[in-house]
């Protein structure tokens, strides 16, 4: 159809606000380098139109030509007014391209007849999430012809989408075209299938789509639906409608034919190759479609590792925030469930934390099993903390009718992490405030909260976590472990009211991929371990591989954390959970033997997923060096630093040598040196083509002193 070849560029300037120059009279298009005789209060609007996207703004689109009113300068906080000089009402329509906030009467362009707002509209977005695509907006102005008028864009939010965007305000007698104007429509579903399938084109404007049962809505979110050939499929667990008639509604351009695109199935649309596409981590936990962020509700129950994440399953961007929810038993292989969190009347899904209620604490259980507890931020206006629990290990989950438990504090307070407390028999709660401002709270309910003690952790800010851990293995001497999301950790000691910290702040980490981590409630003590798994946070710039796949985003692998006295004192040290051996298959054995300079003993080893094990001696080399499917790995015997791809950490020589374990995914190295005191997670597309390894001295002999090679098999089945 024809409707399919208009590229979002056309229809920006196809509009109806590009009439005849003869016919229109314009009020602003904003290309100029000031406002003009439009006046300003405030500092939302800045001195000058933007340019298009302002600092830290997602992409804005939509508008026409270079320049639009855009009032995030200095961000959402940031609050004004912009006022257009007297006019005439010479046309029958006012005409104009809107985005940002939904605000009512925060975030809005108002007409003003004698001081009074005759009409207002304000941009589409009032969650996180959402999109900076202007659209078209129209009003009927006819019944104002020849009155003065004043426009006047208004800023007076903060938070989440305090800002506006407007472009091109236009006067003119020609009524906005019908294919163009967004307008609701609805598709009505009698479900029979699992799964219902949404066409999704990354880049295109977002659409707020409601699933609607007996006129009761009990699906919302934000889907970039697509008009022509999809990127990729979404899809929406429907097993909770099976046999129920379902109706879709959204607000849409009057040509759109995307909600007739959507289809039922017994499987995802797409899903042909799940987790061997091309650029899919093999053994890196990600999700079968969407975005994915922060590892949540990590806890342990009945043989059973439970791994809830921040998760958009309609985009491939952040947004929507919802609980993913996988589980393992080995933390290796890992099954995915329905969501388990849905965004709800107090907001979005932001993250938390989960435990095993032995005790029935909260009094949520039903029959001979604990319930497993689930704390959350519920990111709404403003942000609180809320529970839900499950009585059936984890497969279902029901929200507290008496949400929030935990009130707005300050800022956009989030991130609990919940912990028992056996001393005193209670649950200690770690809270992000704002900037680097963290707290502590107790219960013994769950449900009711007093204030412990302030912590501060300069340099780091959200997703606290907050846990006792021995001093080299000694359980009868043990310190506390309060970090944020960077790594950045203090250590201290906790008597049941105040942490006080010791040492620190430390970083556990040196890599570019790793954010937001987050260790394991409820590890039976016959194990013991203090087992991490963090976001493996990667960029565009760092890792530009995943356009074009149906996900976005991965965990990092599972660590083993300890505390260890070192020269320097304790330290925190990380090395990969030794389940991970369990994917070892064929493995190349390199002997002992001094390495010159131009010689590799690796040449003839090809592959894509490796796990290796070295000690080196680098004796007179200056520098010794793999090369990982050619991405180096370095080793500078001068500096005794070790680095990849421009992250760097110190390793010092012990006894002459180094020992380095390394993991090499689709699109990570995790480096590990000297047994865990240096820990670099490394995001990086490795070459498809590149299956070669390589190690080199550099600058004199060095030794091998041992070298082995596993070739790993995939964790996805």
């Amino acid at each position: 159809m024809k409707w399919i070849a208009f590229s979002a560029a056309l229809l920006a300037q196809s509009l109806c606000l590009a009439r005849a120059e003869s016919s229109d009279v314009k009020i602003a298009d904003f290309e100029g380098a000031s406002y003009g005789n439009w006046q300003t209060t405030g500092t939302a609007f800045g001195a000058a139109p933007a340019r298009g996207t302002l600092s830290h703004q997602m992409s804005v689109d939509g508008f026409k030509g270079h320049g639009l009113v855009n009032s995030y300068h200095g961000g959402d906080d940031a609050m004004g007014t912009l006022t257009s000089p007297i006019f005439k009402i010479e046309r029958r329509y006012l005409q104009f391209f809107i985005g940002g906030g939904g605000w009512e009467d925060k975030t809005c362009i108002n007409l003003l007849i004698d001081g009074k707002v005759v009409r207002s509209a304000t941009g589409p977005n009032m969650q996180s999430g959402g999109s900076e695509q202007l659209e078209p907006k129209q009003w009927d102005v006819s019944e104002f012809l020849n009155r003065d008028a004043v426009i006047q864009i208004v800023d007076q939010a903060s938070g989440t989408w305090g800002h506006i965007n407007v472009d091109e305000i236009v006067q003119t007698d020609r009524e906005m075209a019908s294919w163009l104007a967004p307008r609701e429509m609805a598709r009505e579903i009698e479900i029979e299938k699992p799964y219902l399938n949404f066409p999704v084109k990354t880049g295109a404007p977002k659409r707020r789509v409601s699933v609607l049962v007996n006129g009761n809505v009990e699906r919302e979110f934000e889907i970039e639906l697509a008009e022509g050939a999809p990127d990729w499929w979404a899809f929406l667990d429907a097993t909770p409608f099976h046999g129920k008639s379902i109706t879709l509604k959204a607000k849409l351009p009057g040509s759109s034919h995307a909600l007739e695109s959507i289809t039922q199935s017994k499987t995802i649309e797409g899903s042909e190759d799940l987790y061997h596409e091309s650029r899919r981590p093999q053994f890196h936990f990600t999700s079968r479609r969407g975005w994915l962020n922060d590892p949540n509700g990590l806890v342990f129950y009945r043989g059973e590792y439970h791994l809830f994440y921040q998760h958009n399953p309609y985009g491939w961007n952040w947004g929507n925030m919802h609980w993913g929810h996988a589980v393992s038993k080995d933390l290796v292989h890992w099954k995915e469930l329905p969501i388990a969190l849905y965004p709800d009347e107090h907001g979005t899904m932001y993250s938390g934390s989960a435990i095993v209620d032995w005790n029935n604490t909260a009094g949520f259980q039903q029959g001979d099993e604990p319930a497993l507890v689930a704390m959350f931020t519920a990111a709404g206006k403003p942000f609180t903390q809320g529970l839900a629990f499950s009585n059936d290990r984890g497969r279902t989950w029901t929200k507290y009718e008496k949400n929030p438990v935990l009130p707005h504090i300050a800022a956009e307070n989030r991130d609990p992490k919940v912990i028992w407390y056996a001393p005193e028999k209670k649950w200690v709660m770690a809270l992000y405030l704002d900037h680097s401002d963290y707290a502590l709270f107790a219960s013994r309910d769950l449900k009711h909260w007093e204030k412990l003690c302030d912590v501060t952790i300069p340099g780091d800010s959200e997703c606290p976590e907050f846990f006792e851990i021995p001093v080299d293995g000694n359980s009868q001497n043990t310190r506390w472990i309060f970090y944020g999301a960077s790594g950045r950790y203090l250590i201290g000691r906790f008597d049941g009211k105040k942490f006080t910290p010791e040492a620190g702040p430390f970083e556990l980490q040196h890599g570019n991929c790793w954010y937001a981590s987050q260790t394991f409630n409820d590890i039976p003590p016959r194990d013991g371990r203090r087992i991490l798994i963090p976001w493996g946070r990667m960029t565009e710039r760092d890792v530009p591989f995943h356009q074009g796949m149906p996900f976005n985003q991965m965990m990092g692998i599972p660590v083993e954390l300890a505390l260890r006295t070192t020269d320097e004192g304790l330290r925190l040290v990380a090395n990969p959970v030794e389940e991970l051996e369990s994917l070892r298959k064929a493995v190349h054995e390199i002997k002992p033997q001094t390495l010159n300079p131009g010689e590799n003993p690796l040449a003839g080893i090809e592959g894509e997923l490796f796990d290796i094990v070295a000690e080196l001696a680098p004796g007179d080399a200056t520098q010794m060096e793999f090369k990982l499917r050619g991405i180096d790995v370095t080793y500078d015997a001068v500096k005794e630093e070790i680095s990849c791809q421009g992250r760097t950490a110190a390793l010092k020589l012990v006894d002459g040598k180094i020992r380095l374990r390394m993991l090499v995914d689709h699109t990570s190295i995790d480096i590990f040196g000297n047994d865990g005191t240096a820990y670099l997670p490394i995001g990086i597309a490795l070459p498809a083509g590149n299956k070669l390894l390589q190690i080199s001295a550099i600058g004199g002999a060095g030794q091998v002193q041992l070298l082995k090679v596993y070739e790993l098999n995939s964790s996805w089945e």
